[in-house]
């Protein structure tokens, strides 16, 4: 733990380029000379309880995100005599949007439950995490593909939410994190299905 008064810490705020999430101040900060208190011993952080339930909160927020991606392309299905690739795009959203829903609704309820701690918190994370970012990827492209070019040109609040939610999904390291799920279920040495 840090004191963030200290003269000693530059927060950097030149450096940031991205056209997503403009509005959340980010950059790197630089500390010189400054103290640090231990909060907890090796690996504390991530063993932590809540840990895991924090990635998960993180996910429900990508799916928001893709949620108000999708009801644009609902929208225009209702503006207009749709044809059947915008029919084909709005079920394929349905579908994994639901399925990223149901996953992120168990995965509440296993909390609750009190049956999200340890590594198997860590196992749900992970999933639940893996899947809701597939669906974001997917909902990015489908949306793209059914409302063309116009939206992200002419549309400034789905032009900053495709950027925001483009950016943010990236704190899912897409295959790194499907491996080191792999990695896990393997360690397990049974079969998760």
């Amino acid at each position: 733990m840090v004191d963030l008064t200290d003269p000693g810490i530059t927060a950097r705020t030149d450096v940031w380029v991205a056209r997503g999430l403009p509005a959340v101040p980010s950059g790197p900060v630089e500390f010189r000379g400054v103290r640090a208190r231990p909060v907890g011993g090796d690996g504390w952080y991530l063993r932590r309880p809540g840990f895991a339930w924090g990635g998960i909160g993180v996910a429900a927020c990508w799916w928001g995100g893709a949620v108000g991606l999708a009801r644009r392309v609902f929208e225009s299905v209702l503006e207009r005599e749709p044809d059947q690739i915008a029919l084909a795009h709005l079920g394929a959203l349905d579908l994994a949007l639901t399925a990223a829903g149901v996953s992120l609704a168990a995965a509440a309820a296993a909390i609750d439950a009190g049956d999200a701690v340890g590594e198997q918190g860590a196992l749900l994370a992970a999933r639940v995490r893996g899947q809701v970012a597939r669906t974001v990827d997917e909902v990015i492209t489908r949306t793209g593909h059914a409302l063309g070019p116009a939206p992200l040109a002419f549309d400034a609040r789905h032009a900053g939410r495709v950027s925001d939610l483009q950016l943010y999904v990236r704190q899912h390291h897409a295959e790194r994190d499907d491996a080191a799920l792999g990695r896990r279920l393997r360690g397990a040495g049974v079969s998760p299905w």
